[in-house]
């Protein structure tokens, strides 16, 4: 049967899955290709922005531009063309959805599943549309592939790029994306409670110097700005132990030190025992933080 069996949308850098076709095929084949396609993603920055990979029964295609690409697993028997006339149709689509912003910060696999169903739509409608009705789109996409043929890799291809057929497995600075936090513990709940309500006492005093220094000098000005910072800083301690985050650690550091030098800055409006509650705070946070591990999901999100 010449059809598109799968499609997915995943970011370049780091090979993170943001939405895909539901999965309506478990032949042992069919899987083992979804294995490599997984594996292929993470390579993804390595190739061209138009490739493809053979196997027995199924191709792998996949185009890239910027840091999406878009994949889809074939029949051997479905047009290259079509293929990738559909690609780059799905990635207009999904970059017109959503911004670049919220496609960079997505830190969990399948972040923008409600594409599904638009997925499934365009499938569809390459599927068993008649070609004459996208002609236009597949000329253009025909005189690329001539002028540019894509890359032409095999499935084992992709095994090998991991290290998966020496026994190498490479290192990553991220956590690979089936992975998410442990559950929270009642250490790390308290400290929560601490940071909001530091938080909120931050607020509390800089909204109210503010609402009086609209009468006074401009001096007054640190003194809120060593307030509302520590403020932002407790809330985002507050997301940091909720949700990973790239770069923790550095981020953590940063947090920290805006609490520490608005509380210092603030010696006079606060007493002694105040400024080290909040400096305590801050650092039984960010001990929290960096201990909270990252444990492997067992699941594949149900995609």
């Amino acid at each position: 049967m010449s059809m598109i069996f799968f499609a997915s949308v995943v970011r370049v850098r780091d090979g993170l899955p943001l939405s895909a076709s539901t999965d309506f095929y478990h032949t042992q084949d069919f899987l083992e290709c979804r294995r490599r396609l997984k594996t292929l993603a993470l390579r993804l920055a390595q190739y061209p922005g138009r490739g493809s990979a053979e196997s027995c029964d199924f191709c792998i295609h996949f185009s890239s531009s910027g840091d999406l690409a878009c994949m889809a697993i074939c029949s051997r028997q479905y047009p290259a063309a079509m293929a990738f006339c559909f690609l780059e149709t799905l990635w207009w689509e999904f970059t017109a959805s959503y911004d670049t912003t919220c496609i960079g910060l997505a830190s969990r696999p399948y972040a923008f599943l409600e594409f599904d169903s638009i997925i499934q739509k365009m499938k569809w409608h390459f599927n068993y549309v008649s070609s004459s009705q996208i002609k236009s789109s597949l000329e253009k996409i025909q005189e690329e592939l001539e002028f540019q043929p894509p890359v032409v890799l095999t499935l084992e291809d992709t095994d090998v790029a991991n290290g998966m057929m020496n026994g190498h497995i490479p290192m990553h600075s991220e956590p690979a994306p089936n992975f998410r936090m442990e559950p929270v513990t009642a250490l790390g709940i308290l400290s929560l409670v601490l940071n909001i309500m530091c938080a909120a006492l931050n607020l509390i005093r800089g909204v109210h110097l503010a609402e009086h220094s609209l009468q006074v000098a401009r001096e007054e000005i640190g003194n809120i700005l060593a307030f509302l910072i520590p403020f932002v800083a407790c809330i985002f301690q507050c997301y940091l132990y909720l949700f990973y985050s790239p770069a923790r650690t550095m981020k953590v550091v940063l947090m920290l030190l805006f609490i520490c030098l608005g509380n210092v800055y603030l010696h006079g409006l606060r007493n002694l025992w105040q400024i080290l509650f909040h400096i305590g705070v801050a650092f039984l946070s960010s001990y929290q933080i960096l201990t909270r591990q990252l444990q492997e999901k067992q699941s594949d999100c149900g995609v």
